[in-house]
């Protein structure tokens, strides 16, 4: 008998549903949520495991490694998927969620999500890392430009460089305001001091690795783009075309099709948040500060006859496609081939 095992994963336990290939519920329980302990839990079960399934999650990719390691056939579903179909369910509890990914399973309704291997995981909890400092840094030096115009002390335009002595010689006369800020500028000068080490691991990170070296030969893409792209991505083969990088990074147009009426509305954003980004970014940089190339008139063309933010839009898609037959070919961007016309 064919069993199909949904797992509702949470940070100490994880709800466990088997439905058998009738569709009729076998087992029900609970375990730690830990690799090896679930693999002692099915691998005990009476008949054979089809497959287990469990959401994409933050410990996801963690079990699902340690399980296939096992020798289990198991699979990420989408997220978004799963929490739509979950929503049918008028009571959700963890029990409810196991059971409705198992039913899932067996139906077959579910879109797989690719396992990231760990050195992905790795270049993405730097990139991470890096995200969480600059962050900081820069909610430090929005609370001392708020905490100071309260007294009508405007620090204005200025560098980096010279933010923490015009902060100082704002508060120098007040002795209330200078020991107020003088922890944050402190905090401020470390948070500094640790992006900068991050920067330079970063960059070095990406110029040694041969793909996000390939990758830099873009306009518009530098170290931390070529990283999320690379970490992202993980395998370019798991992509039959270069073209389904762009819808599955959500820079395609949604559709609402239902008998007279078909609606295309904004993109879909699915997919990573931080790729999206950071294509977007790609492509701002390319469209007004990038050097000129066939590219950039393509998307001039473009913001011509549909205006700037489509044209980002359309660019940022453009580049993703571009980025992964770059990594496919083992070749770089060339900027001298003929322009193509807008589309």
């Amino acid at each position: 008998m064919k069993l199909f095992v949904g797992l509702d994963v949470s940070l100490e336990k994880t709800a466990i549903c088997v439905i058998s290939e009738h569709g009729k519920i076998v087992r029900e329980a609970k375990a730690a949520s830990e690799p090896e302990a679930l693999a002692r839990w099915i691998e005990n079960l009476d008949g054979t495991i089809a497959v287990v399934g469990l959401e994409a999650g933050p410990l996801s990719q963690w079990l699902h490694r340690g399980m296939t390691e096992s020798g289990l056939s198991v699979v990420l579903m989408e997220t978004r998927q799963v929490k739509g179909a979950l929503k049918a369910m008028p009571i959700k509890t963890d029990r409810r969620d196991a059971e409705g990914i198992a039913r899932l399973l067996h139906l077959g309704w579910f879109r797989p999500v690719h396992c990231k291997s760990v050195s992905a995981q790795e270049v993405r909890a730097l990139l991470s890392a890096r995200k969480a400092v600059q962050q900081g840094f820069i909610t430090l030096e929005l609370s001392l430009r708020g905490l100071l115009r309260n007294f009508g002390l405007k620090v204005g335009a200025i560098s980096r460089g010279r933010f923490e002595h015009r902060i100082r010689e704002l508060t120098a006369d007040n002795p209330m305001l200078f020991p107020a800020t003088e922890p944050m500028l402190r905090a401020r000068a470390s948070l500094r001091q640790e992006l900068a080490g991050l920067e330079r691991r970063v960059r070095q990170l990406a110029q040694d690795d041969p793909v996000c070296h390939r990758l830099m030969s873009m306009p518009g893409v530098g170290a931390v783009v070529a990283l999320t792209y690379r970490s992202a991505v993980d395998d370019p083969s798991r992509f039959t075309s270069s073209k389904k990088v762009g819808p599955w990074v959500g820079l395609t147009p949604s559709r609402n099709q239902s008998g007279e009426r078909d609606i295309s509305g904004g993109i879909t954003k699915a997919g990573d948040i931080n790729l999206r980004r950071a294509l977007c970014q790609a492509a701002t940089v390319t469209m007004h500060r990038g050097r000129s190339t066939w590219l950039r008139t393509w998307a001039v063309q473009v913001a011509r006859r549909r205006g700037a933010k489509r044209a980002m839009v359309a660019l940022a898609r453009r580049i993703s496609v571009i980025l992964h037959r770059i990594w496919t070919d083992g070749t770089t961007f060339r900027s001298e081939i003929q322009v193509p016309h807008a589309t």
